[in-house]
């Protein structure tokens, strides 16, 4: 059995580039539980608020329960639920699951590939990260999650994660901008190198988001990080929007983030293609949360 495979194929409800990274966020808390503790469960009740946080954090701007990938995350053969009664899951309800004492775990012929093969858990992991959430968020997910990885783990990942990113975009989506955020105008250097810039997929490349100049945006770290986190966003008119639900006290929050709510885009350079409509609108609705402040008063 080609667990790399079956990790990559997770049963989801898609259409038209809709995020619903449900089942990859409970695996990948499921791979981190069982790096900590190969013997455990874990039983819905318990866990429930952590899930819960993390589908607030990681998922789609519309709320969801984590009762969902809980039950559904069985028929992909990757894990089992169990109740007070036996074996099976109640259904996919909160008040069932919670009611009839659900516990979940890794399938057993998982848990006992990834006693014979210890790597096999950083290489599923990659591919879920690989194939649902933009680099920028790896690291943090494998945090929230508590999972370590080694660099060396990655190995042969599933065909399905082989679509090759272009590494010219880079390079291309930074000179469109001329070497400045598109945010706040960070433009810092060693010497002639610059730093601390990077090129953001507006349309995640995880979401078929092309290696284009009207897919990227320079940004800073700061803002490249709470735009994939969907704290910041571009709306029409090119401008940026800064969530509602970012809170703020101090003056660089104020200065960095809510500041810049309905501010133009800075740049890109004439000549260059500006963010195309189309990947705007995906990032709007897939990864912006919540409703956008008005323009801050200077």
């Amino acid at each position: 059995m080609d667990w790399l495979e079956r990790t990559a194929k997770l049963r989801q409800w898609t259409r038209s580039g809709t995020r619903a990274p449900h089942k990859p966020l409970l695996l990948l808390y499921a791979l981190g539980r069982f790096q900590q503790d190969a013997a455990g469960e874990l039983r819905y009740s318990a866990v429930e608020e952590e899930l819960q946080r993390l589908l607030t954090e990681y998922g789609p701007p519309n709320r969801t329960t984590p009762a969902y990938p809980f039950h559904h995350l069985v028929s992909d053969g990757v894990w089992e639920v169990r109740t007070d009664r036996g074996p099976g899951s109640p259904g996919s309800g909160v008040r069932e699951l919670r009611a009839a004492g659900g516990t979940g775990r890794l399938a057993p012929e998982l848990r006992a590939a990834l006693r014979r093969e210890p790597e096999l858990l950083g290489r599923m992991a990659r591919v879920l990260l690989e194939l649902h959430f933009p680099p920028s968020l790896h690291g943090d997910l494998c945090e929230a999650v508590g999972l370590e990885l080694e660099p060396g783990e990655t190995g042969q990942l599933s065909a399905a994660v082989r679509r090759r990113r272009d590494p010219r975009m880079r390079d291309r989506v930074l000179t469109a901008y001329e070497y400045q955020c598109a945010f706040c105008g960070y433009d810092g250097r060693i010497g002639a190198v610059p730093v601390g810039l990077e090129a953001a997929h507006v349309r995640w490349w995880a979401f078929d988001g092309p290696d284009d100049v009207d897919n990227g945006l320079c940004l800073c770290a700061l803002h490249h990080k709470l735009f994939d986190k969907g704290v910041l966003g571009v709306g029409d008119g090119h401008r940026i929007l800064v969530t509602q639900r970012f809170v703020g006290h101090s003056p660089a929050a104020r200065e960095h983030v809510i500041a810049l709510a309905d501010r133009p885009l800075i740049g890109p350079q004439p000549g260059a293609l500006p963010v195309a409509a189309i990947h705007r609108s995906w990032h709007t609705s897939q990864v912006f949360h919540g409703s956008p402040r008005p323009a801050t008063a200077v």
